[in-house]
């Protein structure tokens, strides 16, 4: 039987960033270190595969502290937790280990500096990501104001218009939060804004990717879980950009070969949290119904890495 021809285009970068790698990297460390188990407060990164490998070599998944026993590591993820988190982990004598991705870190030291400047400071994100609620947990109760949409962002009144600053969440489309920023320079000429731009870079490649690839592209194919933000705007970001249709799927198990019906360009990405093995897996089922040429679209190059906490950045209170 003839197959019919298929050209995948595969969008890089694409998949693991430094600081899910790093995360992954401190709770596979830590295993090696204290034995399992090793409790890790939330999912370390949004991604069932991720989760489901390091759950079978011993890593307990909670949602709050208090499901930790005091004698046990405990990792915090890679979004970063409110500062209660720590401090209720200092009370408690516990060692912990702290996975937050360093450009998570950066946007909670800018939104403290702001703070301690006495500005009003907006947030923009989406409500209940760990990410945000990490963020937002950094300062007093109400000293962040949460902008979601540029409705938000036309509504948004402040005590003082001109001591405002915003910050961001570092995993939301580009194109949606510059929509939102334009929004508040508008209305707060002088509105302060981040050192360098907080939506992290390999949240801007993994987008400037799939716009690269929806420009021939019939079909995009994005690698990642529904939780993940990152892989979500992905999806949104390729549909935006044209392609007939897009789908967020976990794994080549959940490819519908119905949505290719026609197509003869398919454009694949991962999130940041997707693992490679499942990029593998998913041109490995393409290539049972198609005869698959697979062309590489690189528009950027990333070199950046994160090193891992000297001794693991262990904090015993």
């Amino acid at each position: 039987m003839i197959k019919p021809a298929l050209t995948v285009l595969l969008a890089s970068p694409r998949g693991f960033c430094a600081g899910v790698d790093r995360a992954i990297q401190i709770v596979e460390r830590a295993l090696e270190t204290y034995g399992a188990p090793v409790y890790v407060r939330h999912e370390i990164v949004h991604n069932r595969h991720v989760v489901g490998r390091l759950r079978a070599l011993g890593a307990v998944f909670v949602e709050e502290l208090d499901e930790c026993p005091p004698d046990r590591p405990v990792v915090f993820s890679a979004h970063g937790v409110p500062k209660a988190v720590p401090a209720e982990a200092r009370e408690r004598k516990m060692l912990f280990l702290d996975a937050t991705c360093p450009l998570v870190s950066k946007v909670h030291v800018e939104a403290q500096r702001h703070f301690e400047e006495g500005r009003e400071i907006v947030l923009i994100g989406h409500a209940g990501h760990p990410e945000v609620v990490g963020t937002l947990g950094q300062l007093p109760d109400g000293a962040i104001h949460l902008i979601e949409t540029v409705a938000d962002a036309r509504a948004y009144a402040p005590k003082d218009g001109d001591n405002v600053a915003y910050v961001t969440q570092t995993t939301l489309s580009v194109d949606d939060t510059a929509e939102i920023i334009e929004t508040l320079r508008a209305r707060f000429p002088g509105i302060a804004a981040p050192f360098k731009e907080d939506i992290c870079y390999a949240t801007t490649n993994r987008q400037d990717g799939v716009k690269a690839v929806a420009a021939r592209a019939e079909v995009l194919l994005v690698l990642g879980s529904a939780n993940s933000s990152n892989s979500v705007r992905l999806a949104e970001v390729a549909r935006r950009a044209g392609v007939r249709a897009s789908h967020l799927i976990d794994s080549a198990d959940a490819l519908d070969f119905a949505w290719l019906e026609g197509a003869r360009v398919v454009g694949v990405t991962a999130g940041a949290s997707a693992p490679e093995i499942l990029v593998d897996g998913l041109i490995a089922r393409l290539a049972e119904r198609y005869d698959v040429t697979v062309e590489h679209v690189e528009v950027a190059r990333e070199t950046v890495s994160f090193k891992l906490p000297r001794a693991l950045d262990v904090a015993v209170g």
